[in-house]
């Protein structure tokens, strides 16, 4: 009985030992496992970098506009609205005033009942004019006149004409008025003139055809390219094209200068006469 009892009191306190440990152990891994306090500065947000954008706005696109009108050479009268403390101005005559300030020009315009136009923004100071309301007007009819009459951009049409040397002389012209239309809607005329073979014409033949067609067009039409040997010496090509501004004018004052000369020569001849008859 006395070892029963003295057995059983060994593993009660076998066991109390070992709930003992476990409690102890088990009280420790708790805390090594509890997780630690977040710190802040792992916690606070990354910021990332601002980047500067344009942001959507009507208003400088309309002012950039407005810009450009004022700069593409139309006359805009500015009226009170100078920009530059500085400018130069040229009077309703075009007499250069010098530069001046702005608020004299506007005295100035209040005076003589003037408008004030920008003519270059380019310069410094940039460049003004004064002028009256029937200045400005004529000056834009006659700027539209000059945008009609500058010629529109576009390709260049060729036309194409061939007939032999031994062409009769109804049939050429035909042709001349036929290439006269072309050479009036600025078209370039291609010619090609071909020879007969073993024909009793002259070499020169081809050559003459040419002349003769370019002078029923005095003032109108000249030679791209000047005729010369195609086809292996059996045809004679030639391109016409239309006179430019400066050679219309050039033939123009040529004319009048051989009327003035010619002028001037019968009226001493007949001097001559009166004087000794």
């Amino acid at each position: 009985m006395a070892v029963f009892v003295l057995k059983r009191l060994t593993l009660q306190t076998i066991k109390t030992e070992n709930t003992c440990i476990r409690r102890y152990f088990g009280k420790h891994t708790v805390r090594k496992t509890t997780p630690a306090p977040l710190s802040l500065t792992a916690s606070a947000p990354r910021l990332t970098s601002l980047i500067p954008a344009k942001c959507f706005c009507t208003v400088e696109d309309t002012q950039d506009d407005k810009k450009k009108k004022t700069n593409d050479g139309t006359l805009t009268n500015t009226g009170r609205k100078i920009h530059a403390r500085i400018i130069r101005v040229l009077d309703e005559k075009g007499s250069d005033l010098g530069n001046m300030h702005r608020a004299d020009v506007i005295r100035l315009m209040d005076e003589r009942d003037l408008r004030l136009v920008l003519r270059s923004s380019d310069t410094e100071p940039p460049e003004y004019q004064l002028m009256t309301g029937i200045q400005i007007h004529q000056e834009r009819l006659r700027r539209r006149e000059q945008e009609k009459a500058k010629p529109k951009a576009g390709p260049t049409v060729k036309k194409e004409l061939t007939f032999s040397a031994s062409i009769g002389q109804h049939d050429l012209d035909t042709k001349c008025k036929q290439i006269q239309q072309w050479i009036e809607k600025k078209y370039q005329v291609q010619i090609t003139i071909k020879k007969r073979k073993h024909a009793d014409e002259p070499e020169n033949k081809a050559e003459e055809i040419f002349d003769q067609i370019l002078q029923t067009m005095p003032g109108v039409a000249t030679f791209l390219s000047r005729p010369q040997a195609v086809k292996g010496g059996t045809a004679l090509m030639c391109i016409l094209r239309h006179l430019s501004k400066k050679e219309e004018k050039t033939y123009v004052d040529s004319q009048t200068e051989k009327r003035d000369t010619l002028n001037k020569e019968n009226g001493n001849g007949r001097e001559s006469d009166v004087a000794h008859p």
